[in-house]
């Protein structure tokens, strides 16, 4: 196995102008996918990203439809998406609802991954509870807004590098 250093693994990618990147966000959850998608969009300015879209759907379970809808609408245009990142907050209640939308927004995002030409990125939480859903935005677990932004600019440089 090679050996990779951690720091190797969380440097920020460098990645040419003029990148698009859509974020589709959920209604559910608000507060937790507010701080979601500030932690997202605060990593894409830093790396110099100017166009960030939001569309908002009501639930997780609506994400892969927008997603694969904005791209057949933009995908000819000049201004047509680099990456796609779907965040969410799924908390598990008292019912198999919760295994229902895991598993359909996880099959959906695995499905536009290989039917888009661009990466689709994993930033929907799937917790037990609020408090693990907390941890998650900055704390032990880290901000997984920020780790989905990172992820995106990785792929998309991952994708200009394979052009050269």
């Amino acid at each position: 196995m090679a050996d990779v250093s951690a720091s190797r693994l969380y440097t920020k990618p460098v990645i040419e102008e003029n990148v698009c990147i859509v974020i589709v966000r959920t209604e559910w959850n608000a507060e937790i996918v507010d701080e979601l998608e500030s932690g997202c969009k605060r990593i894409l300015s830093e790396a110099g990203v100017q166009k960030i879209l939001t569309l908002i759907v009501p639930g997780a379970f609506e994400i892969p439809f927008a997603i694969k809808k904005f791209w057949e609408k933009k995908k000819e245009s000049k201004n047509k998406p680099d990456a796609f990142i779907a965040l969410g907050c799924v908390i598990r209640g008292g019912t198999p609802h919760f295994e229902y939308v895991c598993q359909a927004i996880t099959d959906g995002v695995l499905r536009l991954n290989l039917l888009i030409p661009v990466p689709t990125i994993f930033g929907v939480l799937t917790v037990d509870n609020q408090m693990q859903a907390e941890e998650r935005l900055g704390q032990v677990h880290g901000h997984k807004g920020e780790e989905a932004a990172l992820a995106a600019l990785k792929m998309i440089s991952f994708m200009q590098n394979l052009k050269k």
